[in-house]
């Protein structure tokens, strides 16, 4: 058996990432590296069939290429994972991986190429529907006249003219996902316009056709908070862990 492993173009393995896509069906949090530019792509092949593909980024610092993203393999071929990834890891010389945790192929490799692996954000799924009202607080579209102070977030909550909070979605993930974001500014906060700017950011992503998802650092436990009062739920984590020496 021969496996091979060849740096490639996107449209190379587009339709392996496809399958990758339709496969796990989630929020792919890395899927904008490829629209900018920032990863390498490489082909598998065993005796010159096309077998699965990988990424590689920055860990740090986006022109760098030293992190494992993503790995996949057609199912008749998984069995040779272990195989396909250390001659992957040899060849583009990467010393981390990143991982989605319910990317479980991927999460495989991590716990059995690396050491020190940890958490390093919490990743949501949307659960519930809320319908929390603050009175007098409006969510809406920002206009040209509001005085934003550097904030470029395309919505808002208005409360007799002042703005308490802001936010939007992140339109550069996989089809059909949309990341919500969203600050309070201070002086109006641990009053409920957090969570209630994140019920209507997922309202208006539904209403794009896009599903809401979020994501926050492992340790924010107040975004944490908001997020499960406004009807997410944890779907899983992003990982990291560092690849031990492979023997030859």
């Amino acid at each position: 058996m021969r496996i091979s492993t060849s740096k490639t173009g996107l449209d190379e393995i587009r339709d392996l990432r496809t399958m990758f896509l339709y496969e796990n069906h989630f929020q792919f949090v890395c899927n904008k590296c490829h629209d900018y530019g920032w990863a390498d792509t490489w082909l598998f092949r065993i005796d010159n069939v096309r077998v699965g593909y990988g990424s590689v980024w920055g860990t740090d610092r986006r022109q760098d290429r030293d992190t494992i993203f993503e790995f996949f393999l057609l199912p008749p071929y998984r069995k040779y994972a272990s195989l396909v990834f250390e001659a992957f890891q040899k060849a583009c010389k990467a010393i981390w991986i990143e991982s989605q945790s319910n990317d479980v192929f991927l999460t495989t490799m991590l716990y059995r190429f690396c050491d020190n692996a940890f958490a390093e954000a919490i990743l949501f799924e949307d659960h519930f529907t809320t319908s929390f009202e603050i009175s007098g607080a409006t969510f809406r579209k920002r206009s040209e006249n509001d005085p934003m102070d550097g904030d470029e977030s395309e919505y808002l909550i208005d409360v007799g003219g002042e703005i308490v909070a802001s936010g939007g979605l992140m339109l550069n993930y996989n089809i059909p996902y949309a990341d919500i974001y969203m600050q309070t500014r201070e002086g109006y906060r641990e009053q409920g316009y957090a969570t209630y700017i994140v019920q209507e950011l997922k309202r208006t992503a539904y209403k794009m056709g896009r599903v809401p998802a979020a994501r926050c650092n492992i340790a924010n436990r107040i975004s944490q908070a908001t997020l499960e009062k406004a009807g997410f739920r944890v779907c899983g984590f992003r990982l990291k862990g560092v690849i031990r020496a492979l023997e030859g």
